[in-house]
Parts: C-alpha cells; sequence; structure tokens
C-alpha cells in the first residue's frame, strides 16, 4: 500500500453559498485524513493550470464544471475526480457521501485512469485572425439569433461530404455523445473511442443523417451565407459570433481528458441509471404472448 500523501488540488464550481457549503464539510475531512494533502485551491469559472505538482484533481460541481477545468488545465491535464452538485453528472458521478464512502481507496490509489478525447477548434475569420480553443464536448454552429436555417458545408480529411441545410451543426467527442449530441438525435459513443459525431440540428433533409468518423482527420467547416446571430460555441460555454468567410476547423488535441474511475465503474450502469434505462416497461392487466 502506498505509503506517501496523496496530494489534491480542489477545484470549485464558483463561490456561491451552496458549493462553498460543501466545500467547508469537504475541506474539514480532508484534514482529518492524514494521508491526503491539499496542495492548492481553486475557486471560481476563471481556471487555469495547476501551479503545483498533484496526484488528483477533485471538482466541486457538476459536469460543466469538469468541463471548464479540463478545459483551463490546458496541456497540463491531470485525473479528475467530480463530485456531483448539479443533474445528470455523466462525468461528475460521485456524490459527496459516495466520495467519503471512497476516499480509502484514493489513498490507496485504488483506481484508474480512464483517458479520453479532447479536441481543438480553430476559428479562422475572414480577415486572416485565428483563434484555437481547446474543449471536451463539442463544437456547434448554431443559426441562434438569426432564426433562420443555414448551410455548412462540410469536409473531413480534405474531402468534400455535404452540405448541411439545418438549424445547426455539432462535432461531438465520444464523451460530448451524452450532451448537445444527444438531445439533437445523435448516437451514444462508448466513451474511449477514438472518433467523432457529426449531427445536424433540425436537418431540411431526411437523408442528412448522424456521421462518425475517426479522430485521425480534420474536420473543415465553412458557411458560403453567414446571417446576423449565428453563433460558434465549444462546450456549450464559450459562444463566438460567425462572419462570412470565416472557417471552423476541428481536430484531435494533444491532450486527453483523464477521468479517475474507480473498480466495477460500469460505463453502461452510468447510461442506465442517469437515462433511465431501466428495461421493457411493464404493463398491468395484459396477457403475455408466449
Amino acid at each position: 500500500m502506498p505509503s506517501r500523501l496523496l496530494r489534491l488540488v480542489i477545484v470549485t464550481r464558483d463561490d456561491s453559498p451552496r458549493v462553498q457549503s460543501e466545500w467547508e464539510v469537504l475541506q474539514s475531512f480532508l484534514a482529518s485524513r492524514p494521508r491526503i494533502e491539499i496542495a492548492e485551491v481553486i475557486i471560481g469559472e476563471e481556471i487555469g493550470p495547476p501551479a503545483v505538482q498533484a496526484d488528483l484533481a477533485v471538482v466541486l460541481g457538476g459536469d460543466g464544471a469538469i468541463l471548464r477545468a479540463c478545459r483551463g488545465f490546458g496541456l497540463k491535464q491531470m485525473p479528475i475526480v467530480g463530485i456531483n452538485l448539479g443533474r445528470l453528472g455523466f462525468l461528475a458521478d460521485l456524490s459527496p457521501r459516495d466520495f467519503q464512502e471512497r476516499i480509502t481507496q484514493l489513498e490507496s490509489r485504488d483506481y484508474r485512469v480512464v483517458h479520453h478525447l479532447m479536441f481543438e477548434c480553430e476559428h479562422r475569420s475572414a480577415h486572416g485572425k485565428s483563434r484555437t480553443y481547446l474543449g471536451l464536448n463539442e463544437t456547434s454552429i448554431h443559426s441562434a439569433g438569426s432564426l433562420s436555417m443555414i448551410d455548412v458545408e462540410l469536409s473531413i480529411g480534405g474531402v468534400a461530404v455535404t452540405t448541411y441545410s439545418a438549424d445547426g451543426l455539432i462535432i461531438s467527442t465520444p464523451v460530448g455523445s451524452t450532451a448537445h449530441n444527444l438531445s439533437a438525435g445523435g448516437p451514444i459513443l462508448q466513451q474511449d473511442l477514438q472518433a467523432f459525431v457529426i449531427t445536424p440540428i433540425a436537418p431540411h433533409q431526411l437523408t442528412n443523417r448522424p456521421l462518425v468518423d475517426g479522430a485521425e482527420h480534420e474536420y473543415h467547416l465553412r458557411l458560403p451565407r453567414v446571417p446576423d446571430g449565428v453563433m460558434l460555441s465549444i462546450d456549450g460555454q464559450i459562444r463566438e459570433p460567425l462572419r462570412p468567410g470565416d472557417e471552423i476547423i476541428v481536430r484531435k488535441a494533444p491532450v486527453t481528458f483523464q477521468l479517475a474511475r474507480f473498480a466495477g465503474h460500469s460505463y453502461y450502469m452510468t447510461l442506465h441509471q442517469k437515462l433511465g434505462w431501466g428495461g421493457n416497461p411493464r404493463y398491468q392487466g395484459t396477457r403475455s404472448d408466449g
């Protein structure tokens, strides 16, 4: 059993009374554990790379807080454990009580680190400026305030694929497949796949269906016409207006999202619990066909 201290970086979603109340309880609990050292505490939505070396980052909040944390860590990713103070919690799937019950497993390093695909989204403006964002869930283009259907030209690996006439388009990672992609009718992907899923939002043509392709390719998006109000979104948290002549490039990031998982964790069990997959419905007063 390891004898060295487990060094933690604590990331809290914000300084709201509810989050800070949970942090006070957690801080008191961790202080009672002689094999744990709190190396750094980061509070608020503006998160930068950790200033210290640590074994794990403990994120208090929900999946949105984890999205901000891994983007803020940039090229200095570290394993993350999420304590869910939000709603669904696909990534932050431990309650505060669950975390306390699992603390000896953390101290003993009785967990595995699963690496997940992250992406870079490069926004090249028609004026020659370029800005690149790191993300975990998805890049999406929305008709948004334009209140009109838009055309999005897609090419993959330099090969023209199609033009989507729709309310928008989502390019999602497997982790993000249970987020906006799912609500738009896209497929759920196993989280450790090296792939992207492209899902149109309310497409005009019924033949425009979601498409899955490999993460080794670059995905280029162009809009031949950009009405006022069309937006680029990264993980639903970063929003930039699009202008005529802009180009969006999505590619595999040079870093991965690192999620600490305990033994016995099952992705499909998480889906079962979070999405209410209870099996076949049972009806009263019906006879068996068998």
